[in-house]
């Protein structure tokens, strides 16, 4: 197997982990140790006139105000995350937990206030110990000034970004821009780089079945497509990253090679409890539409979130394009996979569905949903565009069914497409054709 094959989805899980609290926090603390180990290589390569300049104790005064003031700080600071995690969790949608608990700027504040909180500690008892001698003091008081610049940039920035972490404009930011980035990635290497799979496995091709319920969460088609270039095989996926796959049930089919390439199918598919944004663009098209539709709920009656939503979705799902390989996409990159490419219907579905349910009386809700899905029936992929008109129409039929005064019937009329507003009225009075 080449050694990129393995290679890189080493990379895509360190990055993975590198989200992650603990392992920022052991980076930082590592950092920390390491500083303090040079200042006992550097000390002794300076002029002892230079060394004598700043003794110890000097630097063991600042070690003390950092230690007291860093601790407090991260338990100021771990409050704060644990009660924005909960509050938007409970206000927006449970969905968003994973996106606050992995916000860069949290993290990086986190793993700083431990760091220098562990490197105050960690000087002043080295020092106890004797191994700093009372004078060359220059080089730890040199660096014990760099780490509280630092801390005192992070706690501006920390205290900048808190004016709007985890307020509903902040989250939904968010999750609209990780589901850009997904959905573009998605869409520059079409079907993650393998073959678009548009029709049913051959029936000579056997089931992988899987060893464990839960979700798909990462795919790592390098090391699956070398692997079954190796075995002279082709590994039909049919269990794209956000499906829920049960214990024994198919999670992809396979033609040629053996039981060795039966366990590198599993090996390089990796599960989990709940879904994720890396290679699941759906997913924040749900959380949008999550978000949107709580706002609906007679608990919170927000309209207005609702139709910003709206808004949000329509911003991401106009930089679609196909994935079926027409000739306006590359070429596969993994010409021994197949994957189901994504389809607009469901995009659409994923990210409206439920804002048009629960929101199919209000006729603000519904004048804007029907704006934009006219919008994007002109989109220049005709698979998006007739996913939104047949949304439309769907859209459209359920609020026709609650509404009951006639002056919001005549303005949802006004905003929806006239092919729309025909092929649903005509079906309420009698057969007569489809929306074009």
């Amino acid at each position: 197997m080449p050694l990129i094959s393995r290679l890189v989805p080493l990379w895509r899980k360190a990055l993975m982990l590198w989200r992650t609290l603990a392992v920022r926090v052991c980076m930082m603390g590592a950092l920390a140790l390491l500083a303090l180990a040079l200042t006992q290589v550097v000390e002794p390569l300076l002029p002892t006139e230079v060394r004598d300049r700043v003794s110890v104790a000097s630097a063991d005064r600042l070690l003390v105000i950092m230690a007291n003031a860093m601790l407090a700080a991260t338990i100021f600071s771990l409050t704060v995350m644990v009660s924005v995690n909960r509050s938007a969790a409970s206000q927006w949608t449970p969905r968003v937990h994973r996106l606050i608990m992995n916000d860069p700027t949290t993290l990086n504040t986190l793993a700083t206030f431990i760091g220098a909180y562990v490197y105050a500690l960690t000087a002043i008892v080295l020092q106890e110990v004797g191994l700093f001698s009372d004078q060359g003091g220059l080089v730890l008081f040199s660096l014990t000034v760099a780490v509280m610049v630092l801390v005192v940039f992070m706690l501006i920035r920390w205290t900048l970004h808190l004016t709007t972490y985890g307020s509903l404009t902040d989250t939904a930011h968010q999750v609209e821009q990780i589901t850009t980035q997904k959905l573009a990635a998605r869409l520059r290497q079409p079907c993650m780089g393998a073959r678009a799979l548009h029709e049913a496995p051959p029936d000579e091709a056997r089931a992988v079945a899987s060893k464990q319920s839960g979700y798909v969460c990462t795919l790592h088609p390098e090391a699956l497509d070398a692997a079954a270039e190796e075995a002279g095989a082709e590994v039909w996926l049919i269990a794209p990253p956000g499906t829920f796959v049960h214990l024994g049930e198919p999670l992809a089919r396979v033609r040629g090679g053996d039981e060795a390439m039966e366990d590198a199918v599993r090996r390089n598919i990796d599960f989990g409890d709940v879904r994720i944004y890396d290679q699941d663009p759906r997913l924040g098209l749900i959380v949008l539409g999550e978000i949107g539709s709580k706002a609906l709920s007679p608990g919170v009656n927000d309209p207005g979130t609702a139709i910003d939503m709206i808004a949000r979705l329509a911003r991401i799902l106009g930089e679609w394009r196909t994935e079926l390989g027409d000739g306006s996409t590359s070429e596969p990159i993994y010409r021994n996979l197949y994957l189901p490419p994504l389809s607009p219907a469901d995009l659409l579905e994923d990210g409206y569905n439920a804002m048009a349910r629960d929101g199919a009386g209000l006729i603000e809700v519904q004048e804007r949903l029907q704006k934009v899905l006219r919008g994007l029936m002109t989109h220049p992929d005709d698979s998006l565009a007739r996913a939104a008109r047949a949304q439309a129409a769907l859209a459209y039929a359920r609020s026709r069914s609650v509404m009951d005064f006639e002056h919001d019937r005549k303005r949802l009329r006004h905003a929806a497409d006239d092919a729309v507003v025909r092929a649903v009225e005509g079906a309420e009075t009698g057969p007569g054709p489809g929306p074009s």
